[in-house]
Order: C-alpha cells, then structure tokens, then sequence
C-alpha cells in the first residue's frame, strides 16, 4: 500500500514503473505475435480437416505458453536468465548463447516500444483506472500492429475482445460516454465496411479485410465517433507516406498489398492521448 501512495504521488515513480511493466509485457507480446498466428493456422487445418471427414493429426501441445521458447536455428531451450527483456538481447550481442545465430533485433525494439508507450500513457492518464485500461488498449495495438504486419491478419481473439472492453470501459465514462462508444463502434465497422464496397464495386478487386473494419470499430469503442476522423486522418497520412516510400524502396508495384492495421493501430493510439484534445481544438468543444 506504501509503494501504492508513492506511485500516486510520484509521476517520475510512476513512469519507472510502468517502463519496466512495459519491458516484460512487450516480451510477452512479441510471443503473441509470432505465436498465435500459427495457432489460427493449426485450427483452420485441423477445421478443414473435419470438415472433410479425416481426422486431423496429432499434435504436440501449442499455445501461448507452450512449449518454452527455443532458438528457432537449433533448437535449444532458452533459459530464464536469456529471457531478460533488452537486457538479455544486449549481453548476448544479438545472438544464439548455443549456435551463435543472429536473434532479430526486432524483438528488443517491441519490448522498448511497449515501455515507451506505457510511459507516455502514465504521462497522459496519471495514476488511475483510465491509465490501467490505456495500457491494455496500447500494448493490444502493438500486437495487432505487427501481427498484420508479418501475416496480414488482424486476429478475432484480440480485436473482438478489445471491443467489448471498450464498451464496457466506457460504460463507466472512463475515456468517453457510453453513447459516444456505442456509436464510435458502428461508425469505425461501417466507415470502413463502406470503403471496402465502394472500392470493390469501382476497382472490381478487395482494398482491405475485414479485420480493419473490426480494429476501427474497436478503436471507436474506446475513443467515441467523434475522434474517429482524427484516427483515420492519421492513419490515411501515415499509410500514404511510409507506404510509398516502402514500394518505392523495395521497389515494388503499386499492386502490392500494404496492411493497413499498423497505420489504425498507430492513429487509434494518438487518438485516445490526443484525440479529444484535437477534437476541442477544431471545433471548439467535444460533442457529445
């Protein structure tokens, strides 16, 4: 209770606290998107096939937690010690303790970036409820972000979760009215629904998937409809911007797929720190 009292009553305490918070959930977070992909794969195989009468085949226990995590070049376990967020990757110098190959040096950047995040949302919410809900609203987003970004795929298990708590977040006016959720919900699905129609109908081919609509409306839940043009400005901007800088580096056509979760997930993000105070400043006031 005494460390209680000195997180509320030291910001800089606070902001400790949730980096290091941040440390350990971005490690769990970069299990999340490497893993559950794969689990969304081994049940569409094992659904398809039931659905053609064969049994499907034995497999070795697989989920979020099982089996331990191993080097994916040899196959040795990693122990606790080389499982140290940053710091590990850092005393290791970004490779195998076993066969010395090289670990990306994405997974440090996800465990920072998470801390990051969960640092500026203590600086925006304090020591509150709404500071706890943020977290989980951010930390969801990062993991959204670069699961679409590996596989294209913005999994059910966590956009469909993320709505519902919106809802019931704001049921307590946490970030917004329950009124403004509800609705911020049904406009991010239909805005996006709407597009998906109208560029199918005009281009004869699909522009997105249906799990963006699913993130907007899980973005809206959380932030209202009246922050959702905010949301999509920065998301539209940014996707134009570094998606044509990346065609144009890679050296791609403009055929090319770009997933557009991360560039939702980074504007739902700026929407729930800045969204209402952009909203004021255009209009003068935040409409209910």
């Amino acid at each position: 209770m005494e460390y209680l009292s000195l997180l509320k009553s030291s910001p800089l305490l606070l902001g400790v606290t949730v980096a290091v918070v941040g440390l350990c959930v971005g490690s769990f977070l970069n299990v999340v998107i490497h893993r559950l992909p794969r689990m969304m794969e081994a049940q569409w195989r094992a659904e398809c096939a039931e659905l053609d009468g064969h049994e499907p085949p034995p497999a070795e226990p697989f989920n979020l937690f099982r089996p331990r995590s191993r080097c994916p070049s040899c196959g040795t376990q990693i122990t606790a010690l080389q499982n140290i967020p940053v710091a590990s990757w850092v005393a290791l110098r970004g490779k195998c303790a076993a066969c010395k190959a090289p670990i990306s040096a994405r997974y440090p950047a996800v465990e920072i970036l998470a801390a990051a995040l969960g640092v500026l949302m203590a600086w925006r919410f304090g020591y509150s409820g709404a500071l706890a809900a943020a977290l989980v609203y951010t930390w969801s987003m990062v993991a959204l972000a670069f699961i679409d970004f590996d596989t294209q795929l913005l999994p059910d298990d966590i956009t469909l979760p993320m709505l519902w708590l919106g809802l019931i977040v704001n049921a307590l006016g946490t970030f917004v009215d329950l009124r403004s959720a509800v609705f911020g919900a049904v406009a991010g699905y239909m805005v996006l629904w709407t597009v998906y129609w109208a560029f199918r109908l005009l281009a004869g081919k699909e522009g997105m998937g249906f799990g963006d609509f699913k993130l907007l409306a899980a973005i809206g839940a959380w932030t209202g409809w009246q922050v959702l043009p905010f949301v999509i400005l920065v998301a539209a901007g940014l996707g134009a911007v570094i998606g044509s800088v990346g065609l144009w580096l890679a050296r791609r056509g403009t055929d090319t797929r770009i997933p557009f979760g991360p560039f939702l997930a980074l504007g739902g993000i700026a929407g729930l720190v800045w969204g209402h105070a952009v909203v004021v400043l255009w209009i003068g006031r935040f409409p209910s």
